[in-house]
């Protein structure tokens, strides 16, 4: 009897100690393993931003430099834009600046110095606010920045006497967006105002109601805005403005075109965004991109809840003789004004569409965090 138990004891003794040498070699396996994909996701390239110079034929990836979260996260279209002096980025506590013509993927870091999220182009520098309306101002060619618009909210609360959460809390005017036109004049987009200085911020006055993020782009003189009644024009710096698009709904963005503008506008009875152009300065509109109007399936996916998002047109520029726009699946391109269009080679960013900006002939896309 003691010679079977001391046989059973023999066999068990190393039959455990090999399922305990097999479990350990799996965990170290399973160690390596994680170590390996990790250390593979830390060397796969970013795919933050691409840059085209040749119409969007071929992409460049610029991403080296920016922070890694901007992967995962996208950007706000509020937080960037490009013009003739490069691309900028605004992020955490720190804004990066890649100069337009570089044929290397550097980035600029510039620290910030305030709580100020939100930048845009202004005449002479840039522009960055929040929305409580603290606004800094730093002029091409220096590096410091500066308070602008110190008695905005003084003005506009005196002007506006809405009661609101914001008035609630702050005692203070929600700032949504800044527009400075090439002669000067800035705009501010209230909740449900628009503001109008003609003196650097000195005086405000109010010169439209009932609105609320209010996108402002100006050619030749003339003005144009997004509004919840489509497409607002102005043709006397800003002080009136009259309706050009209404689509019985709300307008998503507008832009200049050689020889006028380019807009997108949300028709709330089919909840479809549409696109238009116009060549008289934004006197009379012509509708195009039809071929991207999302499909009935789409749609229907959309409605019953099988997909967040139905292709919908998110954004429209020019770069050279291209128009070009963004949907959550792509981004596309068209030579003959919007009759045709085709897909740019742009990589899948997990149906986020891109946020495009342009600066002359160079095209910028960002995987799109929201508008």
């Amino acid at each position: 009897m003691k010679n079977q138990k001391l046989k059973k004891l023999f066999v068990f003794i190393p039959a455990c100690l090999l399922g305990l040498f097999l479990l350990n070699s799996f965990v170290l396996k399973e160690k390596e393993a994680k170590k390996s994909a990790t250390a593979v996701a830390k060397s796969a390239p970013l795919n933050i931003v691409y840059r085209s110079a040749n119409g969007g034929a071929t992409w460049q990836n610029i991403s080296e430099g920016l922070p890694e979260n901007l992967q995962k996260g996208g950007l706000w279209s509020h937080g960037l834009f490009a013009n003739n002096r490069g691309l900028y980025l605004r992020t955490g506590n720190s804004v990066y600046h890649s100069e337009p013509n570089s044929t290397t993927n550097f980035w600029a870091k510039e620290i910030f110095p305030g709580e100020q999220r939100e930048i845009t182009p202004a005449r002479n520098g840039i522009l960055a606010y929040n929305f409580r309306g603290q606004f800094l101002q730093k002029l091409n060619g220096t590096s410091a920045w500066s308070p602008v618009y110190t008695n905005f909210q003084e003005q506009a609360v005196r002007i506006d006497k809405t009661v609101d959460w914001m008035y609630n809390n702050y005692k203070e005017r929600e700032v949504r967006s800044v527009f400075e036109t090439a002669g000067g004049t800035v705009f501010i987009s209230s909740n449900n105002m628009l503001f109008r200085s003609a003196n650097s911020g000195k005086n405000w006055k109010q010169v439209h109601v009932g609105d609320g993020r209010m996108k402002l782009t100006e050619s030749n003189g003339v003005l144009l805005s997004t509004s919840y009644e489509g497409i607002l024009r102005s043709t006397d710096d800003g002080q009136h403005w009259d309706r050009v698009i209404n689509e019985g709904g709300v307008g998503i963005a507008v832009e200049p075109i050689e020889g006028g503008f380019a807009a997108i506008v949300n028709n709330t009875i089919t909840q479809t965004n549409s696109l238009h152009i116009s060549l008289d300065n934004g006197k009379t509109w012509n509708a195009i991109g039809e071929e991207l109007q999302p499909s009935w399936s789409s749609l229907l996916m959309k409605k019953i809840g099988l997909v967040q998002s139905s292709w919908d047109i998110v954004s429209i520029k020019q770069a050279g003789k291209y128009l070009i726009c963004s949907r959550p699946d792509g981004a596309f391109r068209s030579s003959d004004m919007g009759k045709t269009w085709e897909k740019m080679p742009l990589p899948s960013v997990e149906n986020k569409g891109f946020n495009l900006s342009v600066s002359g002939n160079v095209i910028y896309a960002m995987p799109n965090k929201g508008c």
